[in-house]
């Protein structure tokens, strides 16, 4: 495969990558529909209410189970008109064939009385709150949430395979982090994984994954890392977002998992995320290497 010449940038802060035509509504691509739920009574999290959305291709088949893949900060990442327009890729992917029929689950983190939810830079000042209690913990409470109430519900509702290299997890920033965690907890279900700019800096206690993948026998995962040059603190000795993807990426390496990083310019936004996003479930799914 030959890949175009193209001139890195020089200024490595102030770069915005072009959609490519997957992120965009094209002509003769069925629409999907997209349907909003409320959930105000969790166990795992109690007191809090967040709403998700699924999000069912043209090519769903009530009698034939789908594929799932999950992206945390729902709306954030549904949104048409912002940057990651997933619902926009997996209509140009299903219908392209690139991708089996898929189910997406969106699902915005909780909010409460004190902390608003949204996406990164939602809610208290920081963004912190309840967003990073669920998303940024080295623990199971989200994987408990998602597999014990959110997708139970989905359930009642659309048929979904259980077969766990069908279902994939996506986040970016702190979403990024979770999506990582739950497929690390929960590989039985979780092991297509999608994480751009991760939050592992900020995780509570500290970056454990470099230290655990070079320990822990190899779990059933492919793994897509995305990591941004200009990220948060990328010059800086402590809580280098930059310098921590980096070493989960090394240690991916030397354990030998299925896995892939991309590394691009530009500051901690999701501009390149979204760009990457039709590539990135392309390579998820792609068919078994050959040999």
């Amino acid at each position: 495969m030959q890949v175009p010449f193209r001139h890195l940038p020089v200024d490595q802060s102030d770069v915005r990558y072009l959609h490519g035509p997957d992120s965009l509504r094209l002509p003769g691509v069925p629409a999907g529909r997209t349907i909003e739920f409320d959930w105000a009574d969790s166990a795992v999290y109690p007191g809090t209410a967040r709403k998700f959305w699924v999000h069912l291709p043209a090519q769903y088949d009530p009698s034939r189970p789908a594929a799932l893949l999950v992206f945390q900060d729902g709306w954030w990442n549904l949104d048409p008109a912002g940057e990651v327009r997933a619902a926009l890729v997996l209509d140009n992917l299903i219908h392209k064939d690139d991708l089996p029929p898929m189910v997406g689950l969106f699902v915005d983190p909780g909010s409460t009385p004190d902390f608003a939810g949204g996406g990164p830079g939602a809610g208290d000042s920081g963004g912190r709150g309840q967003r990073n209690v669920e998303y940024d913990a080295f623990d199971d409470r989200y994987a408990n949430l998602l597999l014990g109430e959110i997708i139970p519900q989905v359930r009642q509702h659309f048929l979904i395979t259980d077969d766990p290299d069908q279902w994939g997890i996506c986040g970016i920033s702190s979403g990024g982090n979770c999506a990582f965690t739950v497929a690390w907890l929960r590989p039985d279900r979780f092991r297509r994984v999608l994480c751009c700019l991760s939050s592992f800096a900020q995780m509570p206690g500290g970056n454990p994954y470099p230290e655990l993948l070079g320990s822990t026998p190899g779990k059933s995962l492919r793994i897509f890392l995305q990591a941004g040059h200009r990220d948060i603190n990328w010059n800086e000795p402590e809580h280098n977002w930059l310098a921590s993807n980096l070493r989960v990426a090394a240690a991916l390496t030397q354990a030998g998992y299925d896995f892939r990083l991309v590394l691009g310019d530009g500051g901690h936004n999701p501009n390149h995320p979204g760009v990457l996003l039709p590539d990135a479930l392309r390579w998820l799914w792609r068919p078994p290497d050959p040999g």
